[in-house]
């Protein structure tokens, strides 16, 4: 082991000085009731159209649906592990819900830089949420990442 490189490097995700105008990463993740659930417990979002199947189905989407914020999440699983990665920050994110996820469904998130801002090491990113091609979720975000020159 090279006894100058720091161990804490080897968590860190990519320094600002590495990233590039287009580069993309993704997530994908089926979701499950088990997910849906969770999520209900964690977020306080307990809304029946979520949790009850007889509701649900009274409702324009015939039936239980995932959280928008638990599909949205996976755009977060990205920037977080991926590109960036660790030790990025979230500056903002707009979001546009576009279609219903169900149980079963699998979601790729997927983010891509649009924009580099050096004078703030910020990064611009589309963010899409999709299920078999078609996307669920879209928006941007802009993502402080950290430098390498202190």
């Amino acid at each position: 082991m090279d006894t100058m490189t720091n161990p804490m490097d080897q968590l860190h995700g990519y320094y600002f000085e590495d990233l590039e105008e287009g580069m993309t990463d993704i997530f994908a993740k089926t979701i499950t009731d088990a997910d849906i659930i969770t999520f209900a417990g964690i977020s306080g979002d307990t809304n029946p159209v979520h949790l009850n199947h007889e509701f649900a189905s009274e409702t324009i989407f015939e039936g239980r649906i995932a959280h928008g914020m638990l599909t949205a999440a996976f755009i977060s699983t990205v920037i977080g592990t991926k590109l960036p990665g660790p030790g990025c920050i979230y500056v903002s994110q707009a979001l546009r819900f576009k279609a219903p996820v169900r149980s079963g469904d699998t979601v790729m998130a997927t983010c891509t830089i649009t924009k580099l801002i050096p004078e703030k090491h910020f990064i611009e990113m589309k963010t899409v949420c999709s299920v078999g091609g078609k996307p669920v979720v879209d928006g941007e975000a802009t993502i402080m990442v950290p430098t390498r020159v202190k």
